[in-house]
């Protein structure tokens, strides 16, 4: 057995792993971002880390406080994420897209004792938010916030060179850090352990509020750690992540794993494909993430073929299933022949199955991988707790290294998670094959009833993709007062494209069952989506509620937006 399967791979914190990583391979670069002409070596980056550290305990933060950020993918998001992980911070990532409603809750359920934010992120003025959400920083002293709605609050940051009032500017605090008191650093750094809470995240659930995510530097980073091993990681590897950092996505599969192999991170301010595969390009990137909308749109764009992609080797394809066509084209048009699946949730930090980069086409596409090592995973009857035969729906569960501490303030949604036994409950169906491949069938709150009949939209919507002009397409139960659900599809068409409602559905009727062909057709130019890309479908069955005027639908709140 290889000893990735027996053990481990670190008992370290993350401040800890890093250090001994720098220490290691100083002069190897780290951090790269080619349209700033930023380069920082492992010995750069962590020079201006410990300056933050010490800069942010000079300003009152230490261990175990709750340090926001509310950025996109600005360098110094990682600046921060590693300079509270040094000092054994909890750094609370902060969806870039929520507004101030939503905001104030996090920070305040939270207890966010400073906030870092930039200026603003699409259509919302980030410092205007603040200004009117904590009034009192414009009069009081910096540092030292007495602030009616957000008691715990007593730092506000701006990741810039800009003054703003009431704001410490991040010049200012790395300068406040090289001047800063050793001494007191190493105090802070004494007494910390992998099982401390480092970052958290915040996930919708089943009461309408988010949830925050409770992860340890031993959950993270040992995920970090398997998800490269999936994809043969090398120090010579230099993974383009124009996925964001504040979901799993990009801090654990893509920062973390990129860290545990001594790797390259080419970072990506915002998602647009002519960046991407421009980085790609000129950093000789050999592996890139996304999900499939991010592919597709990178390889429906009109330069495509302006660039040299054969650098590419491997990658991670995640957040919603992978049509066939498009793992095709990524394989032969990007050259990205290794490409992996991955399939987890934030409470499990967050991949428990992956790909590998030997599966065959099928695999790839048709399933999430084998269960990484040191977790286990079971199928089970959702009505009867029992595990179900190979082949047959059930719920994923998993338990392990990588289940999260839990919610943080709330234990009935902890409990309501994780059983007495440790398993964490998915809420996804799925299946697993008797090689151990495991197949996502849909959320249990997506599988569509219609008349008693189980209806799994994942089986359509792949159906459906065989048809010619569909681009791509999303499959969800529209209500029906007689059959209580009928399927509804939202098709984007390729341009050019003229397919109408009638070719679509006398297209599956001829091929699939008839209780699963779409009674309600919808062409549209772009799916609603999480700002990490994934596609709400809770927003699709509002939409088509609207639309066919059914009034009063149930929308699931355990898929309220991440943003």
């Amino acid at each position: 057995m290889n000893e990735a399967d027996t053990k481990l791979h670190s008992e370290l914190t993350i401040g800890e792993y890093f250090d001994n990583v720098v220490a290691t391979s100083p002069d190897h670069e780290f951090i790269v971002y080619p349209d700033r002409a930023l380069r920082w070596t492992y010995r750069e980056f962590d020079e201006r880390v410990t300056n933050l550290a010490k800069g942010l305990l000079e300003i009152g933060v230490g261990p175990h406080d709750h340090v926001g950020v509310w950025a996109r993918n600005v360098p110094d998001w990682l600046t921060l994420a590693f300079a509270t992980a040094k000092i054994g911070a909890v750094l609370v990532t902060v969806n870039p897209v929520y507004k101030s409603h939503e905001l104030a809750y996090v920070m305040k359920q939270s207890d966010m004792k400073a906030i870092a934010i930039i200026d603003r992120f699409r259509d919302v003025d980030y410092v205007e938010i603040i200004r009117e959400l904590v009034p009192e920083a414009a009069t009081q002293q910096r540092g030292r916030l007495d602030s009616k709605e957000f008691p715990q609050l007593k730092s506000l940051i701006y990741m810039g060179p800009e003054k703003h009032r009431g704001f410490y500017s991040m010049p200012e605090l790395l300068l406040l850090g090289e001047h800063g008191d050793d001494a007191a650093y190493a105090e802070a750094r004494k007494g910390l352990s992998c099982d401390d809470v480092i970052n958290m995240q915040y996930t919708s659930g089943t009461t309408g509020f988010p949830k925050g995510v409770m992860l340890t530097s031993r959950n993270i980073l040992n995920n970090g750690f398997f998800i490269g091993e999936r994809q043969k990681f090398t120090s010579a590897d230099r993974v383009c992540l124009p996925v964001p950092y504040f979901h799993c996505f990009g801090i654990v599969l893509g920062v973390l794993a990129v860290l545990t192999h001594g790797a390259t991170i080419i970072g990506v301010e915002q998602f647009d494909p002519l960046l991407v595969l421009a980085a790609v390009q000129k950093e000789r990137a050999t592996a890139l993430y996304g999900v499939p909308t991010m592919f597709i749109a990178e390889l429906d764009h009109p330069m495509f073929d302006m660039f040299d992609l054969t650098s590419l080797r491997t990658g991670i394809m995640a957040g919603s299933p992978c049509p066939i066509e498009t793992m095709k084209q990524v394989i032969e048009r990007m050259h990205a022949s290794e490409m992996t699946i991955a399939y987890g949730l934030t409470e499990a930090s967050p991949v428990f199955t992956q790909t590998t980069v030997d599966d065959d086409l099928v695999h790839k596409c048709e399933t999430v991988g084998t269960k990484h090592p040191l977790v286990e995973v079971r199928v089970v009857d959702p009505e009867t707790g029992e595990d179900c035969p190979p082949n047959v729906p059930g719920e994923l569960l998993t338990r392990g290294y990588h289940v999260m501490k839990g919610y943080y303030k709330n234990p009935e949604a902890t409990a309501a998670a994780i059983d007495e036994d440790g398993w964490l409950h998915s809420g996804d169906l799925g299946t697993v094959d008797e090689d151990g491949y495991y197949r996502i069938t849909g959320r249990i709150k997506d599988m569509i009833i219609r008349g008693g009949e189980n209806i799994y939209p994942r089986e359509i919507e792949e159906f459906l993709y065989t048809m010619p002009g569909v681009k791509d397409v999303q499959v969800v139960g529209v209500p029906d007062p007689k059959y209580g659900e009928v399927v509804g599809a939202f098709i984007k068409r390729f341009d050019g494209s003229t397919i109408s409602e009638s070719d679509v559905q006398e297209f599956t009727r001829a091929r699939l069952a008839r209780y699963k062909c779409p009674k309600y057709v919808f062409f549209v130019d772009e799916f609603p989506q999480t700002a990490s890309g994934k596609i709400q479908k809770y927003k699709l069955r509002e939409m088509a509620a609207e639309m066919v005027g059914v009034k009063d639908v149930k929308v699931f709140a355990s898929e309220a937006p991440e943003g």
